[in-house]
């Protein structure tokens, strides 16, 4: 396997740590449009001569294609922010490489009814070149980090081996980290993080399809483990929402994350600030995108980890019948210390946790517990393989029974 890793920012370089740790793979080139970032995450490496750097244009399929090829690429991993999507998407299955990424191509509100109707949904491009993908026996695995990714694996556990119906599969992420010096210093990419939370989050319920509602919408309280404690959630436009239902039979599909209020209030300043949007605006002669404005303005989440404290988590929280015939509530979690990956691994919980994922996905494509070729999400796939890679790699995965009769 030869790994053409696109992107060197936090999580790419997180991907770089974890992967070293491994021998699936014989070489991984790290690619960025900034070259030195690329040698940075490979400096960290700088004795395993698998590992090179390189540049690359994000934006250009062409460009990501003439990269695999000169290298002998046969799997491409995404990690860059998802307005890349496409071109890396469509580079790779020219350069006939395998693809996977952490979220999948952007949705585009409906025109008149963005609050009540889908337009474009998350992934929707990606899902429309599957067949030819199928074709050429190419495999893309679409949303493959820690959410989108882990929750959908948990469907797929849960559905194999829990429960005999699912009622509701609500992803459920939240958090209790806090950084120190800074006023507002989000530990993920802003530029995603506007984008999926500005959006009109996406519900499944299987005898109305996909519908939207209110960004911010249906405030609830979820109790997280581990000593995380109650966060209020929100729903939020997700990936998991458009993937589990295509492949885990579930009456509802739900996506909300635990923002807190300062995070929402923020949020809602730079949409009325206009300050969310990707449409450049002209400032002194100059076109600029104001949402990378504000992403350059803010701490890059990557350089955190020293000023960060606590734990993350994210998880799936089932409701349903279970294989007893009686009623059952599972939260399936995982939970990452900020000390624990800092120390360990020198990456902070948040992009260290995202991490993890894509990498344990390479090594079951590599030794063949995983295959197919398609779009495909992770729900396509056997979950027993995935999940036992979690304790291999050091950092288990959890699952606690909750009250099924207050569902």
């Amino acid at each position: 396997m030869r790994v053409l890793l696109i992107g060197a920012g936090g999580v790419g370089s997180a991907v770089v740590g974890i992967a070293a740790r491994r021998n699936f793979f014989d070489a991984m080139v790290v690619a960025d449009y900034d070259e030195a970032r690329a040698l940075r995450a490979v400096e960290r490496v700088a004795s395993d001569l698998r590992f090179s750097a390189a540049q690359v244009d994000a934006s250009s399929a062409e460009a990501v294609a003439a990269l695999c090829r000169t290298h002998q690429i046969t799997h491409v991993l995404n990690a860059v922010d998802p307005r890349f999507v496409m071109p890396i998407f469509n580079g790779a299955l020219a350069a006939d490489a395998d693809y996977l990424d952490m979220a999948m191509s952007l949705s585009v509100a409906h025109p008149t009814d963005p609050y009540t109707q889908c337009g474009i949904k998350l992934g929707d491009r990606q899902f429309e070149q599957s067949e030819q993908w199928e074709r050429t026996g190419r495999l893309a695995v679409v949303g493959i980090g820690i959410e989108p990714g882990l929750a959908d694996v948990f469907a797929r556990h849960a559905a194999d081996h829990d429960f005999t119906r699912i009622d509701e599969a609500g992803v459920r992420d939240g958090s209790n980290l806090v950084v120190s010096g800074y006023a507002f210093a989000p530990s993920f990419s802003i530029w995603t993080t506007i984008e999926e939370c500005l959006n009109p989050p996406v519900i499944w319920e299987k005898d109305r399809g996909w519908f939207t509602t209110e960004p911010f919408s249906e405030s609830e309280v979820f109790n997280f483990p581990e000593g995380i404690g109650p966060v209020e959630c929100v729903n939020v436009e997700h990936e998991e929402v458009l993937l589990i239902p295509r492949w885990v039979d579930a009456r509802r599909v739900t996506f909300k994350y635990g923002l807190g209020q300062e995070f929402i209030d923020v949020l809602k300043t730079l949409h009325k600030l206009n300050l969310d949007s990707t449409t450049p605006v002209s400032v002194s002669g100059q076109q600029v995108s104001p949402r990378d404005v504000v992403a350059a303005a803010l701490p890059d989440p990557a350089t955190l980890g020293d000023r960060m404290s606590g734990k993350t988590c994210a998880g799936l929280w089932v409701r349903g019948e279970g294989r007893d015939g009686n009623p059952r509530s599972t939260y399936y979690f995982h939970v990452v210390d900020n000390e624990w990956s800092m120390g360990e691994y020198g990456d902070q919980a948040v992009v260290w946790q995202t991490a993890i994922n894509p990498v344990i996905a390479l090594e079951l494509l590599a030794t063949g517990q995983w295959s197919g070729a398609g779009v495909l999400g992770p729900e396509a796939f056997p979950s027993a393989p995935f999940l036992a890679k979690f304790s291999e790699y050091g950092s288990p995965w959890g699952q606690i029974e909750m009250d099924s009769a207050a569902n």
